[in-house]
This record gives structure tokens, C-alpha cells and sequence, in this order.
């Protein structure tokens, strides 16, 4: 979804007292009870012992004796004890190993610890001295002499592939012979979490989402309160005893700060913040039963951090993406809680309704998902009330913006509002390039559903492009911006779970962005490189997370590339027909990746088992 993906941003969490129920909905993260895992299977668990060493060396295997210690001349990253690899200033090689146990209900896991290197050696391109960290025989980062820093630093990494294995734990340090590097690790940690037991059927639930929301604003529109409520149906087998909204933009502060609140709730009882403050739990009075509905309301207050951000403010401009509270979604793998990535997207929502009213400055334009209507509010004020159906989140922005608008040749009326900064030209520019995108891709895979498309052109976005249905945030750029509005099909009309399967929208998309700019997909593969056997296609946002200065490469040029092979398997009729049949009978759906593969396999007689193992489509 970000045409030009960057590593994510660590923020730091803090823990906060339970505040009083009818004014804060939960205890926070630290304080609260873990949400309800995908699976009883799997109880959350951390598997690594004694990972900070302060328990002497049980169950470690040390090379000798002075690996786990407490000397002078290094410190612990917690605690008073470390494991200290190397630092001997000659030929040596220090390791350190711990067999630990992964549970087979597990979905989901991650081992972590945290690094210190220091080093006599000089140079600044030459690796002399090596600290290799594995799981099994699988080799999961390499550090150097090149790597030294002050401090510690965390390293992560998604093992999730391990489940139901007993394996090593394993860190081997390496010396030349001169020139003492130090590798020091610390409070090394395995956590799994989530499961593989259906909760009771596999429907996706609750269905059919319908938010009502009236916001007003300060004087900029960067602070916006009222009031949201949602009412769903239960469309599963199995009983709905609670659900969970997910606060997004809590990533971007801290528990103690939250620029999302909810307050006030009604309909159910509000009970735990969780994943970051990101999830809140809400119990509901009585269990739904299959086809039964419910409302729940709340007061919410929005406060947009500074920042050229998808949420957040340039100078006078403020975006408002993933502000407004939506439901989780429970299936067969139970609730899906993932965290908030700033690398990608987490985001898993089901096809709802929006009726959104806000009150602002008539000073500042206020683009929006859906169709708006602008009315005369109070005293130099406007109410735009934005009307959306069959979409998966709504955003907004507020601003002195300059807007131009055009309607493209198929009929879509097509806004573009710029920053300051922008030119006249520039604007132009994109005003043409988005009505020809949104033509090209609704010939290829169905007409275009959500009557105006609105774009926010400014320069000063890190992460260059971010969609959401009818509205999308970009630099001038054509090729991103055409990226961007493929994402109305790849993510809008034919959704999918985007923490788990990244691939589903961003390939998908960069893929129709060639078709969009006539490009064949020629030396696709030029220079292909795989980092190690675990890197597939459709690996999680867990896993690029983790290896984050691989997942443009991989997600988006490798998808893509895959899309391309197929399309020359297939001949370029039937992969077509392929795409704009997927797309209509998944349309306002869920696509997989398994269903995918089903539906390209029964458009040719050719076996494709190879192709998607050769290409590392799993699913």
C-alpha cells in the first residue's frame, strides 16, 4: 500500500493505571489481561530460560566457562549478567545455544534479544570479526565489526515457521587474529501466542458493520470530539460474547497518551486495552447468536501528532487516516489482533457502511472517503457529512487546501486537493494521471463502485503513497499515484487479511500498475537474490517486520514479477480473465492467497505445484 515502503518506527509503550469505566474504556496493555488468542490451543507463552542469564547458566551450552558472566569491562542490558561472545583480540570462536520447544498450536512467534557490539578494528568496510544468530539450521542475521554501536540494540525475528519443532537457539561469535570485537547479547526471549483451533466455524464476523460518527473540530483540525456508534450482525454459528475495536493511530503515541480515546461506552462494557492500546475489548450484555444484531456507542476525541504522516499534520494539513475506531474481525483462526505496523499494513476489516458528519472552519477544505455534501454550520463553520458504502475504513484531512477537479472519460468525478507548495502544474499533472488510472483499472477488473475519488498531493510524505477507499495520500508522482488507486480494487473491493498476506494487495497492485503503464513485466527478474530459505512471497507482516529492508523487494517486485510469469503461462486473455473474474466474485469480499491459486489453476490444464514452488507462493 505504501509505494515506497520504510522500516518501521519503534514506539515505546507505557503502561497506565486502570482509569474509571464510565469515562475510559480498559486497563491498558501492561495492566490488562491478555485478548482472547486465535486458538485455545496455544496458551502465550515465552519458551527461552533464563534468557537474561541472571539465573547462572542452566539451560544454556556455553563454548566456556566466561561466556554467561558478569565481569568488568561490559555491562547487562537488565539485570547484572550477560552472555559475552569474543572480545579476545585473536583467533577465537565463543558460542551459545539453548534447545528450546515451539507449540505446535502456535501461529504466531518471535524470538528477540538484544546486541552490543564493540570493537578495536578500524575499518569500515572489511567484516573481520562475525556473530551469526540461528534458529535450527537456519541462519536468521549475521553481525560484524561494521555493526558496533553504543548501546544495545533489539534485534527481532518471526520464527513462526518453527512451530511444533525442538530446536537450537544458537549464537556463534568469531574472531580474526587481531583487533578485539565484542559481541554481547542479553535477555534473550521466544514469545508465541495465537492458535490453529477454530473458534466454532470459519465465517468471518461480525458482519455487515454500519458506523454513524458526528465529529466537530478546533480552528486547524487537528483536534476533533464527538461521538461514533456501530451497529453488526453476527453471522457466525458461534456465539459473539464480545468484540473488539481496533484504535490504530495509538501507535502513533503511548498508552499514556493516547491520540485515540474512547469514553462513555454503551451497549457493552469496555474492558481491556491491549496489542499497544490499539485493541479494546467490548463485552457485550448478552451473547449474540447467529443473525442477531447490537449496537454499541461511544465517545471518541482524536488529537493528530505532528507529522507528514498517513496520521498526522504538515504544517496546516492534517490527515486523518485510520482515525476513525473499527471492529475486529473474528474467523477460524479466532480474533485477529495483530499489531500496528509502520512498515506496512495491519489492517483486516469487512465491507461496512459510513455515515460521517463533521463540523469545521469553512477555512478549511475537508476531503473525504465517499460522497460529500457541504451545509452552512454555525458561525464561520461548515458541516461536511461524507457518505460511504461498502468500504472497508473511511479517512479524512483537513486543510487550506487547493482543490481542482475533473471527471475522467468513463464518468468518475476525480478531486485533487494539494498542500502548499504544490504548483498549478504539478496538480494538473496528477488530476490526469488519476482519472486515466481509474479508467484503466475499472476496464480491467470492474467498474469503479465509490462515485468520487479524491486525492491529497504533498510532497513531504515519507512513506510516498497510502490508500483508503475513495480517498488516497501521495507525492506528485505517477507511477505512485496510479499504484495508489489500483489499491481501490487490491485492498478495497477484494480485501484480505493484511497483516497475514501483504502480498494479496501489494503485488496485486504493483502488478496492475504495469498493466496501467504498459509495462510487460521485461527483466523482471534481473539480479533476483532470496535472503535465506525462510523469505517467501507471502510471508506476514510479522515476518517483514523483521526484515524490513527486504519486504519492497520481495512483496512488491517479486509479487509482481510472479504475476507477470504467470500471465506468460497463462497467455495474457486468460490471466485477464482470471483477474477481472477474481475480482467480481470476491467483490466487497476476502481473497486468499489458496483461493487464488485455485482460481489461476482452473484457467489452465497446466499443473502450476512448481510454479508456486518455485516462485514461494505457500497458501
Amino acid at each position: 500500500m505504501r509505494s515506497t515502503p520504510h522500516k518501521a518506527l519503534a514506539t515505546t509503550v507505557l503502561a497506565v493505571a486502570a482509569l474509571a469505566a464510565a469515562s475510559v474504556t480498559a486497563t491498558p496493555a501492561a495492566a490488562a489481561p491478555a485478548p482472547a488468542p486465535r486458538a485455545a490451543a496455544c496458551a502465550p507463552a515465552q519458551v527461552v530460560a533464563n534468557g537474561g542469564f541472571e539465573s547462572g547458566t542452566s539451560p544454556w551450552s556455553q563454548s566456556q566457562a566466561s561466556v554467561i558472566t558478569s565481569r568488568a569491562g561490559q555491562s547487562a542490558h537488565g539485570g547484572s549478567s550477560f552472555a559475552w561472545l569474543n572480545g579476545v583480540g585473536s583467533t577465537h570462536t565463543d558460542t551459545l545455544s539453548q534447545s528450546v520447544t515451539i507449540p505446535s498450536g502456535c501461529s504466531s512467534a518471535t524470538l528477540t534479544f538484544w546486541l552490543h557490539i564493540d570493537t578495536a578494528e578500524t575499518t569500515t568496510s572489511t567484516k573481520y570479526d562475525k556473530l551469526t544468530a540461528k534458529i535450527g539450521s537456519t541462519t536468521l542475521a549475521t553481525y560484524s565489526n561494521l555493526d558496533r554501536n553504543t548501546g544495545y540494540v533489539q534485534k527481532s525475528f518471526d520464527v513462526s515457521a518453527f512451530a511444533g519443532q525442538t530446536v537450537s537457539v544458537a549464537f556463534t561469535g568469531t574472531e580474526d587474529s587481531s583487533l578485539q570485537t565484542s559481541f554481547v547479547v542479553d535477555d534473550v526471549a521466544l514469545d508465541t501466542s495465537g492458535g490453529t483451533t477454530p473458534p466454532g466455524d470459519s465465517t468471518r464476523t461480525p458482519s455487515a458493520p454500519s458506523y454513524t460518527v458526528s465529529l466537530s473540530s478546533n480552528t486547524d483540525g487537528t483536534v476533533w470530539s464527538g461521538h461514533e456508534s456501530a451497529t453488526f450482525t453476527n453471522a457466525s454459528a458461534t456465539a459473539l460474547s464480545e468484540v473488539y475495536l481496533r484504535l490504530w493511530d495509538n501507535y502513533h503515541g503511548t498508552c499514556s497518551a493516547m491520540p485515540i480515546t474512547v469514553t462513555n461506552v454503551t451497549g457493552g462494557t469496555a474492558g481491556a486495552l491491549s496489542v499497544g492500546c490499539t485493541a479494546l475489548k467490548i463485552d457485550l450484555p448478552a451473547p449474540l447468536t447467529q443473525g442477531q444484531s447490537a449496537t454499541i456507542g461511544f465517545d471518541l476525541g482524536i488529537t493528530v501528532p505532528s507529522g507528514a504522516d498517513r496520521f498526522g499534520y504538515d504544517g496546516a494539513f492534517s490527515m486523518l487516516g485510520n482515525a476513525l475506531p473499527v471492529l475486529a474481525v473474528r474467523d477460524a483462526a479466532g480474533w485477529h489482533l495483530d499489531p500496528y505496523t509502520n512498515n506496512g499494513e495491519s489492517f483486516y476489516s469487512l465491507a461496512s457502511d459510513f455515515k460521517v458528519t463533521l463540523d469545521h472552519p469553512s477555512t478549511l477544505l475537508v476531503p473525504a472517503t465517499g460522497a460529500s455534501v457541504d451545509t452552512p454550520g454555525t458561525s464561520g463553520r461548515t458541516i461536511t457529512t461524507a457518505t460511504a458504502t461498502k468500504v472497508r475504513d473511511f479517512a479524512w484531512a483537513a486543510g487550506p487546501f487547493s482543490k481542482i477537479s475533473g471527471t475522467s472519460a468513463a464518468g468518475t468525478p476525480v478531486n485533487i486537493y494539494s498542500v502548499s507548495g504544490i504548483s498549478s502544474s504539478d496538480a494538473q499533472s496528477m488530476l490526469s494521471t488519476a482519472k486515466s488510472a481509474v479508467d484503466a483499472h475499472s476496464a480491467r477488473f470492474g467498474a469503479y463502485p465509490y462515485g468520487e475519488l479524491d486525492a491529497v498531493i504533498d510532497n513531504n510524505y515519507w512513506f510516498g503513497g497510502m490508500e483508503y477507499p475513495g480517498f488516497v495520500l501521495d507525492l506528485v508522482s505517477t507511477t505512485a499515484l496510479t499504484h495508489e488507486i489500483a489499491h481501490q480494487w487490491w485492498y478495497g473491493i477484494v480485501g484480505d487479511d493484511e497483516y497475514t498476506n501483504p502480498w494479496l494487495d501489494e503485488a496485486f497492485t504493483d502488478y496492475a500498475t504495469d498493466l496501467a503503464q504498459n509495462k510487460t513485466g521485461s527483466g523482471c527478474w534481473n539480479s533476483v537474490s532470496w535472503a535465506s530459505s525462510a523469505e517467501k512471497i507471502t510471508n506476514s507482516m510479522g515476518y517483514w517486520d523483521a526484515h524490513s529492508s527486504r519486504y519492497s523487494t520481495v512483496v512488491y517486485g517479486y509479487g509482481k514479477c510472479a504475476l507477470h510469469d504467470l500471465r506468460r503461462v497463462l497467455g495474457d486473455t486468460a490471466m485477464a480473465k482470471v483477474l477481472k473474474d477474481y475480482a467480481t466474485s470476491h467483490w466487497y469480499g476476502v481473497s486468499t492467497t489458496a483461493e487464488f491459486k485455485a482460481a489461476a489453476q482452473a484457467a489452465t490444464t497446466t499443473d502450476l505445484t512448481s510454479f508456486w514452488t518455485q516462485h514461494r507462493i505457500d497458501g
